[in-house]
């Protein structure tokens, strides 16, 4: 089983991160919800890898998540104006949103689906995480075994099998899931109901 290294958000571990995410690797981190397992959205591999350690289904898309919302532009065609006042209330928040994916956006990340959830987490270390490492977007899901609940604290997070986790530096999730909707030009239809109500 892969042992997992805690790294801290300084100089030389961050320089040390973006090497190892382009090589593939993955990372366990805290966000305002649930910890996530996260790689670079443009690393083939550390998408593979997840998918691996969870045990996951390939049907079941990726999300990509980053600390500011224009960041995630290139990978969606357009948010309807159904989704825009979501975003302007929940961004950071618990919410995800679907909508039509771009050509920058892989095929891989969202199981050959024509869509793609973003979302923009309330939480400050990965506000920090995603402010440091290169493009400033994760390919992102929840951190546990698929059908399991997500891990609660960094001994869980050090067991799952993760390359890297992020310290924590003392902040925990809710421990609640984002809201997850489906926006298009005719509306919203909610596909999981978190703590964000529309």
């Amino acid at each position: 089983m892969n042992v997992s290294k805690i790294l801290k958000l300084n100089e030389t571990d961050v320089s040390f991160l973006n090497n190892e995410l382009k090589n593939g690797a993955v990372l366990c981190f805290v966000t305002d919800t649930v910890w996530g397992l996260g790689c670079l959205p443009e690393c083939r591999e550390g998408v593979d890898k997840i998918y691996e350690i969870k045990g996951r289904d390939r049907s079941k898309p990726l999300i990509l998540m980053s600390d500011k919302a224009q960041n995630l532009t290139k990978y969606f065609k357009t948010i309807p104006e159904s989704a825009q006042n979501a975003v302007k209330e929940h961004f950071p928040g618990a919410l995800t949103v679907i909508c039509e994916k771009s050509e920058i956006c892989p095929d891989y990340l969202t199981s050959g689906m024509n869509t793609v959830g973003i979302r923009v987490p309330d939480n400050r270390v990965f506000s920090s995480l995603c402010g440091r490492i290169e493009g400033h977007v994760l390919a992102t899901t929840s951190a546990n075994k698929s059908g399991e609940q997500p891990v609660s604290d960094i001994k869980e997070a050090l067991k799952l099998g993760a390359d890297y986790i992020i310290d924590n530096e003392g902040l925990m999730p809710e421990g609640v899931s984002s809201t997850v909707a489906i926006f298009t030009s005719d509306g919203f239809k909610i596909l999981r109901q978190g703590s964000v109500f529309l």
